[in-house]
């Protein structure tokens, strides 16, 4: 259920391998012409940022460079540069950095218990512009009773220490 299976699930799906795509490999991961990826460190050189997420439009083998378009701008990495790009078919919560999207699906099994909180869940249902579809066990998230679940009894909510009280009573 993490997004590195999930990426690499809907990597087929969406984005199989044919002879007309090129594809390179680094790191374990297959880039291939026509995925979606996203940009994991912030590189002010080429002014791309943690998040950002773009579409491969070509990959050079013989200058071993791989073209991603974010918005309407191309960005050229060196394949030893690949480290800074990921696939995102699939994000995780903490990623999608307040970005919204059409549909998103949130796997929430109890296997990753650490993670189950009401506010991440949330979060993550508030990044769906049209639809969220919530897939699990019972036992993490209750689709019927959400009393029970224990992503929902579970606030895990950290104390903040931003002075916005104060610093708003100064204005």
């Amino acid at each position: 259920m993490g997004t590195r299976n999930l990426n690499n699930v809907l990597q087929q799906l969406i984005n199989p391998p044919s002879p007309q795509k090129l594809e390179v490999t680094r790191g374990g991961t297959v880039f291939r012409v026509g995925d979606r990826v996203i940009q994991l460190t912030n590189d002010y050189n080429r002014e791309v940022f943690n998040g950002d997420v773009g579409f491969i439009t070509n990959i050079d083998t013989e200058e071993q460079e791989v073209i991603v378009q974010y918005q309407e701008r191309d960005v050229t990495y060196d394949y030893a540069d690949l480290n800074e790009l990921g696939l995102a078919w699939s994000v995780t919560i903490h990623k999608s950095q307040g970005s919204e999207y059409p549909v998103v699906i949130m796997p929430i099994y109890t296997q990753h218990y650490m993670l189950l909180s009401r506010n991440l869940i949330y979060t993550g249902l508030t990044r769906a512009k049209k639809l969220a579809i919530i897939v699990g066990s019972k036992k993490a998230i209750s689709a019927i009773s959400f009393a029970n679940a224990m992503a929902v009894r579970s606030v895990n909510q950290k104390e903040r220490y931003t002075q916005l009280r104060e610093r708003l009573a100064q204005i």
